[in-house]
């Protein structure tokens, strides 16, 4: 299996190549040359996997240069009840990601929040940590690792990086525009592979400057910067493992479809399911929903993408999809122009040069409806009301994301098939909102109690690439 640049104009690599190296040299976005097409006996095979043996059958289709007994193993050691053992009380933990019915056979939640940072960045990052040691140390080569994080991704890199032998983590957040809960769990953390920089701005300007950084390919190749955002290729093909998962959790034999609703702020949670679907998983929906931040929700509806500067990227409830630029659609919209990559230029040169485009009068538009795509916004009046609804009518607490996506799969769900919510974190990390929707404070796990009284090391800086390449510079081989 080879990968290709979504500009087109950068050399076909293998998985361990474009594992450590982010973004490609033409600034593009790695993708397999073709999706790999799942056979009805394969499906019928799968059903009964654990979540370990199917990330392994999964993934099997897509690396080929990572041993079968190693590349087992890896998942074996990271898919086990020990690591994700945060599910409801009531769910089974040794599932994984079991699905919470709130009205069985019709709507439930995909659990993906059951690792140790309470959010699904876990499920793919956990295996990323994991397949970094290995292939840094089969080639006895160290990495730093350059990430944005709204909210979530960093606390999943760090806690799945922290101790890693041959990896640093230099992670961008926005300065004060997290939850409590999620700076305390990320600035607290003091092992000395991490670093935590929180920019003065939005997260779209922290997540300029990861890109600015991967583009200067002299400073990438001497410091061996790599990145672990969901621009990374290993997430999104971690992240399909659990689509599988989810559709035969939901139902009885394979002829039967599932809409997935998705909370989606950068776009690489609903792509992976874009891709399990482009593989052959019978998906009746993909019900894409976004927050006051609506540049997906515009582009789905209207056909115009158009990304949003700071000053218009809105400061929301549901913060870690506070996002105006979707690093990930860029994936999508090479499927959707039939993989070309001069077209892709073309588009990103205005996106790049921080204008829109538009696709509402030329074919593409109308070929949005063939890859089974719908999408809805919430905002925080809807938010509040979303998680008073679930507690009061399914005895379910949600946290501020997935109840946008609740919001959205109660308004856009197919009739005759269910339809699951893919969590998207647990409420104990957004508490302040859970105490103004319900007037109560969320549980947390026993280990996490008081986490925002520690100690926490963080560095502030303005949005200014060359600051945190000086940064980088200092502090690596300390």
């Amino acid at each position: 299996m080879r990968y290709l640049s979504t500009r087109g104009n950068a050399p076909a690599q293998s998985f361990c190549d474009i594992l450590l190296g982010g973004l490609a040299p033409d600034g593009g976005l790695y993708l397999p040359e073709s999706y790999p097409q799942i056979t009805r006996a394969e499906l019928d095979a799968w059903r009964s996997l654990s979540y370990a043996e199917l990330a392994f059958a999964i993934l099997s289709k897509f690396v080929d240069d990572i041993p079968p007994a190693d590349l087992k193993a890896i998942c074996d050691k990271t898919y086990t009840a020990a690591v994700y053992c945060n599910a409801r009380p009531g769910d089974d933990a040794a599932e994984i990601t079991p699905v919470h019915w709130l009205e069985p056979g019709r709507l439930g939640l995909l659990e993906l929040s059951n690792g140790p940072t309470l959010a699904f960045k876990d499920m793919a990052m956990q295996l990323l940590g994991n397949l970094f040691e290995y292939v840094l140390e089969k080639r006895g080569e160290e990495i730093n690792i350059l990430g944005a994080t709204s909210g979530d991704t960093g606390s999943a890199a760090e806690y799945a990086m922290r101790g890693k032998h041959g990896v640093r983590v230099f992670m961008l957040s926005p300065h004060g525009r997290m939850s409590a809960f999620q700076r305390a769990q990320m600035y607290s953390l003091q092992d000395a592979n991490i670093y935590n920089i929180a920019v003065r701005g939005m997260f779209d300007e922290a997540q300029d400057i990861v890109k600015a950084v991967s583009n200067d390919h002299a400073f990438k190749a001497q410091y061996k910067i790599g990145a672990v955002n969901s621009i990374n290729w290993g997430r999104v093909a971690a992240q399909i493992v659990y689509y599988f998962k989810g559709y035969f959790a939901a139902t009885k034999s394979n002829d039967e479809q599932v809409a997935f609703c998705v909370p989606s702020g950068n776009f690489g949670n609903i792509c992976a399911g874009h891709i399990a679907r482009m593989m052959g998983l019978p998906v009746a929906k993909l019900i894409l929903a976004t927050n006051e931040n609506d540049v997906l929700d515009e582009f789905f509806r209207t056909g115009v993408y158009r990304p949003r500067g700071t000053a218009e990227t809105h400061t929301t409830s549901s913060p870690s999809m506070d996002i105006s630029k979707a690093s990930n659609f860029e994936r999508f919209v090479f499927d959707l122009v039939g993989r070309d990559g001069a077209k892709v230029r073309e588009l990103w040169a205005k996106v790049d040069a921080g204008t829109s485009f538009d696709i509402s009068a030329t074919p593409f538009f109308a070929k949005l409806s063939e890859f089974g795509f719908v999408s809805g916004r919430n905002d925080h009046a809807g938010r509040l009301a979303t998680i008073r609804l679930a507690w009061e009518k399914y005895r379910t607490m949600i946290d501020t994301h997935t109840a946008d996506g609740l919001k959205v799969a109660l308004e856009q769900a197919p009739a005759g098939v269910p339809t699951l919510v893919l969590e998207t974190a647990l409420p104990a990390k957004f508490e302040e909102t859970i105490r103004e929707a319900l007037n109560r404070a969320p549980e947390r796990p026993a280990k996490l109690e008081g986490i925002e009284a520690l100690p926490q090391r963080v560095e502030v800086m303005d949005p200014d690439v060359a600051a945190v390449k000086a940064f980088i510079v200092a502090h690596v081989g300390h």
